[in-house]
This record gives structure tokens, sequence and C-alpha cells, in this order.
């Protein structure tokens, strides 16, 4: 029977697959069925700089609002009871304790020193890997590219300085080149690359003409992004690389692990077809490598990446134009009216 662990951040895991930050891993209940389903590692729902500033905001109102008191008051100690971040640090402690995978924590943060102070309280908490979130959505005409990037390099280098557990970064595919990008965050020994946070986008009600939010989960097929850079940076470049978005079947896993991904992240799909998809995952997969005659998941691992096929047309711009210039070998032609 093939052998599915591996190796992620120099986190030994059994299996590849990772359950991502999600509303699951925020509930003990959910956690155990994901453990007991066979899953490697999961991620824990994010904590965001907004709940970090909002406690921050409510502490300081808290406090001034008994500014004006006199001595003579008969009880001068407000009485708060915001948890917040604190809230979230006990429950990341617990479900470190009480889960038996590893348990990597998740942080969402935009000003540099919140993601140093609260990657280190993170860490204290005895999780075993930290996943940054760097998503910016740029507001200013006259923020240039460069600053953005550079700002969020500065924040990683700080933050592997004041921790020691093993820290990886979730990216938008939102930059004009992320392989040099990539790069640059691998000098500052980033231990993970994850390819690609799924973005969450407003959409309006035209009837109430309003503002509504719909909760879009990832499509079959959506994984292809992440492959795609998943293929160009195996052999490439340092850390390991977990490809995420769209993995919802056995089939789309092997794909990615074949392009080079260490481990592969899902959500979507479990929403979708319960937690016990996992079994399907891991099952999937195990049959594929038994019929190709695969022991481990490094006999395969990257076999189709650019460097290991001569960086064949699937990862340059021949891809795109073959397919437009050849669409009827691909696409039914429809009919004319």
């Amino acid at each position: 029977m093939a052998n599915l662990e591996t190796s992620y951040m120099g986190i030994d895991l059994k299996s590849p697959l990772v359950v991502g930050a999600c509303s699951l891993t925020a509930n003990m209940k959910a956690i155990k069925k994901i453990e007991e389903a066979g899953a490697g590692a999961l991620v824990i729902k994010s904590l965001f700089e907004e709940e970090i500033q909002l406690e921050k905001y409510k502490m300081e109102e808290d406090i001034e609002m008994y500014d004006d008191w006199h001595a003579e008051m008969t009880d001068i100690f407000p009485e708060m009871e915001h948890s917040g971040p604190e809230e979230h640090l006990m429950w990341v402690k617990k479900t470190k304790e009480e889960a038996g995978i590893p348990v990597i924590a998740s942080l969402n943060a935009v000003n540099h020193d919140t993601w140093v102070e609260w990657a280190k309280r993170l860490e204290e908490t005895g999780v075993d890997g930290l996943e940054l979130n760097f998503f910016s959505t740029p507001t200013n005409f006259d923020e240039n590219a460069k600053k953005i990037e550079d700002d969020q390099i500065n924040a990683l280098r700080d933050v592997k300085k004041a921790v020691k557990i093993p820290v990886s970064v979730k990216l938008s595919h939102f930059y004009t080149n992320p392989l040099e990008l990539i790069k640059r965050m691998a000098d500052t020994g980033v231990d993970g690359f994850v390819l690609f946070n799924r973005m969450f986008h407003p959409s309006f009600d035209i009837e109430k003409e309003d503002l509504s939010y719909p909760f879009n989960l990832s499509q079959p097929n959506d994984h292809r992004l992440p492959m795609r850079f998943v293929g160009m940076l195996h052999g490439n470049t340092k850390g390991s690389l977990c490809a995420s978005n769209g993995v919802h079947k056995a089939e789309d896993a092997v794909e990615v692990l074949l392009a080079g991904a260490d481990v592969f992240q899902v959500v979507s799909t479990l929403y979708q077809n319960s937690i016990n998809v996992i079994e399907d995952l891991n099952s999937g997969i195990s049959d594929w490598m038994d019929r190709k005659g695969y022991r481990g998941i490094a006999d395969f691992r990257g076999k189709l990446s650019a460097k290991n096929t001569g960086g064949k047309s699937a990862y340059r711009r021949a891809q795109y134009v073959k397919m437009l210039l050849h669409a009827d070998e691909y696409v039914k032609r429809p009919k004319l009216i």
C-alpha cells in the first residue's frame, strides 16, 4: 500500500492533505473529525488585524468611559468583558493541546508591529507553525507596487527573526511577477509558500440597491492556477510549496503533487461534500500510486514540473496561443444559429 507521508516546512505529516483556515478549524468537534478522517495537518481560522485593533479600541473606550468618575464613587474599576484576540490565543492553545495532528496558526495583519507582536504571541501557544496571509487591497492611488511588496518582505523578515517555529506565507496571485516576489521572500529564510489565497469580493443586491457579500466557494479546475506556479517554482526556490484553491478530488491532488507541491490545502470541498471527503482524497491518491507503482510521494513529486519537463508549453505563453489557435481540437464547436 502506498505511503502518503510527507514533510511540510520541516514538519512531518502522515498525509499531504492540509485543511486550510476556515470555520471548521474553529470548532473542536469538527477538528476531531478532520483528524479521524486522515488529514495531515490543519490551519486554525485566521486572526485578523481588524479583530486586534477593534479590541484595542474597545479597551480604550472602556477605560476612558470612567475618566470623569470622582473619588467618592463606590467602584472605579471598569467592567470589561471583551476578549477577542486573547480568546483566540486560548483557542489556538487548546486546539494544539487536544489535536493529534500538527496545528498551524494563521495571522492576517496589516501593520508591521502587529505582524511581529502577534506572531510571537501565537508561537507561545505551542503551535507547530505559522501561516502569514499577505493580502493587500490598494486604495491609495499614489502608493506604488514596490512599496507594498517591500513592506510585506520587511514584515516577513522581522517575523522570521522574532519566532523560531516554521513560517509560511499565503499569497494572492495579484502580483505583476509572483515568481520574483517569492524569490525575494525566500531570501528572508521563510519556510513555505501557500499558493494561492482565495479572494472574496463584494457584490450588489440590485433589488435592494445595496452591498452584498456572497460566500463563494472554489470550483473544479481552480487548482490549475496554483498548479502552474507550483510547477514553475519546484526546484527553483527555497521552502516548501503548498497548492491551495480548487482541490476537490483525488485527481486534482495528484496533479498538484506532480507539479511539485509538498502538500495541498482543502476547504471548499469539505463544505460541499462533508469532512469525510478527506478519506476519499487520501484513498484516491493511494490507489493512483499503487496503480502507478509509486511507494511514496517523493517518487513522483515534481515529475511534471517545468524544471523536470524542460519547461513544456503548459507553463509558457505558447500554451495560451495553442489553445486559441486550435480551439476546435479542445472544445466542441457550438451550433450556428
